[in-house]
C-alpha cells in the first residue's frame, strides 16, 4: 500500500565541514525519507529499514519554502531518490531554484526516480543503483549520456545484494559504457529489520551462508571491502571512485578539505596510521572554516601561519594548489583500491 501525505515541511540541513559521502554544504529534502518497499533507504542517514508500506511527505511548495529560508551554501545535495519524484517532481523544482540562483547542487536519484527535464552547468545528477534492476539502469545512464548530463553513479552498500562481484562488474560496465563521470560507493547501516527483509528473500537451504551472516554476523568487514572494491573497479574504467562535487577542478577551501577528508577517511577505513589521519581530519575541518581563501594565502606567504594545519596537511595542500592533485593522496588512494577478487588494483 502507497500513502501519500503532503506537508508544508522542507527538510533542510546544512554543515560547516565537507562529509562522506556527498561533501554538501546544505541538504535539501522534499520528501520523506520512507519511500520504498520493503527496503526504505533513507540516503541521508545513510541508513537502511524495513517498512510494510510507503509513507511518502511531500512539500507543497518548494520554492516558496526555499526563497524563504536562508542562503543556501553550495554545494548542495537535493534528494530527489526513488518513484515520488517521478509523481511530484519536487526535487526538480530545488534543482530549478538552485540553477536560477547560482548554488551548485547534487541532484540524488534512484533506480526508480526520473532524470530531471533540465539542469544546469552547476548541477551533478548522482544515480544511485537501488534496487538492483539492471534493464532500468541500462536506460537510465543512456538517458543521461544522451542528454550530456554531468553524472555518476553512486551504488549503496547492503550485503548480500550489492555486495555480490558479478553484480558490481555489471555495474560498472554499464557506467564505463554510458561515460559515467565517477563510480562511488554509499555505505550504509543495516538496521534489523533490513537485516530481516532481505533474508526473507534468501532460502535458508540454498542460500544458507549469506542467510546466516545477516543474522549472526559483522557486516562492517565486508561492507569496507565493497567499497574498496567499487574503488579499483572505477578505477579499472578510469573514472574517479568518490562522489564528484560540482567545480571539483576550483581550488577552493571547500574542495580542499574535501581532499583531506577523503585521505582521512579511507586511512581510518584501512587502519592505517590512525594518529595520522585524526591530525588530517582536524586539518579539513580548519580548512573549511577558514575565513581567506587558502590560495591567497599561500600566495601571500606560506600555509604554515594557518597554526591548526598540522606538517602533512600543509604539504598536501602546498602540492595540490599548486599541481591539481597530491602525491600523498593518490598514494593513499592506490591502496584503498582493493579487488576483492584479484588485490591491489
Amino acid at each position: 500500500m502507497i500513502l501519500y501525505r503532503k506537508t508544508q515541511q522542507l527538510r533542510i540541513q546544512r554543515a560547516s565541514i565537507p562529509a562522506p559521502p556527498y561533501w554538501a554544504a546544505t541538504t535539501i529534502a522534499p520528501y520523506g525519507p520512507r519511500r520504498s518497499a520493503p527496503v526504505a533507504i533513507d540516503y541521508l542517514e545513510l541508513r537502511a529499514s524495513y517498512t510494510d508500506r510507503m509513507e511518502v511527505t511531500v512539500c507543497e511548495d518548494v520554492r516558496d519554502a526555499l526563497e524563504r529560508s536562508a542562503r543556501i551554501a553550495s554545494p548542495a545535495l537535493i534528494d530527489a531518490a526513488e518513484f515520488a519524484e517521478v509523481v511530484f517532481r519536487r526535487g526538480e523544482e530545488a534543482l530549478r531554484f538552485c540553477c536560477d540562483n547560482g548554488t551548485t547542487a547534487l541532484h540524488l536519484i534512484s533506480t526508480r526516480g526520473a532524470l530531471p527535464m533540465s539542469a544546469c552547468d552547476r548541477a551533478v545528477v548522482v544515480i544511485a543503483v537501488w534496487p538492483v534492476d539492471l534493464a532500468r539502469l541500462q536506460e537510465l545512464f543512456a538517458e543521461a549520456r544522451e542528454r550530456r548530463l554531468r553524472w555518476g553513479v553512486a551504488v549503496p552498500i547492503i550485503f548480500p545484494i550489492t555486495t555480490d562481484l558479478g553484480a558490481l562488474g555489471e555495474i560498472a560496465q554499464l557506467a564505463h559504457d554510458s561515460d559515467s563521470r565517477f563510480l562511488a560507493a554509499l555505505p550504509l547501516e543495516l538496521d534489523p529489520t533490513a537485516r530481516k527483509a532481505i533474508a526473507e528473500t534468501l532460502s535458508p537451504a540454498g542460500d544458507r551462508e549469506n542467510y546466516e551472516m545477516l543474522f549472526h554476523a559483522d557486516l562492517e568487514p565486508i561492507h569496507v571491502a565493497t567499497e574498496r572494491h567499487i574503488a579499483a573497479l572505477a578505477s579499472e574504467i578510469g573514472v574517479p571512485d568518490f562522489i564528484l562535487p560540482p567545480r571539483w577542478s576550483e581550488r577552493s577551501n571547500w574542495n580542499a578539505a574535501i581532499l583531506l577528508t577523503l585521505a582521512a577517511t579511507r586511512m581510518i577505513g584501512m587502519k592505517r596510521d590512525a594518529e595520522i589521519a585524526s591530525r588530517i581530519a582536524r586539518s579539513a575541518r580548519a580548512v573549511a572554516q577558514l575565513d581567506k581563501p587558502l590560495e591567497r594565502i599561500a600566495g601571500a606567504a606560506s600555509l604554515s601561519i594557518v597554526e591548526p594545519l598540522d606538517d602533512i596537511s600543509i604539504d598536501i595542500l602546498t602540492d595540490w594548489l599548486e599541481n591539481g592533485h597530491s602525491a600523498f593522496v593518490d598514494h593513499i588512494n592506490k591502496q584503498w583500491r582493493l579487488r576483492r577478487d584479484v588485490g591491489v588494483a
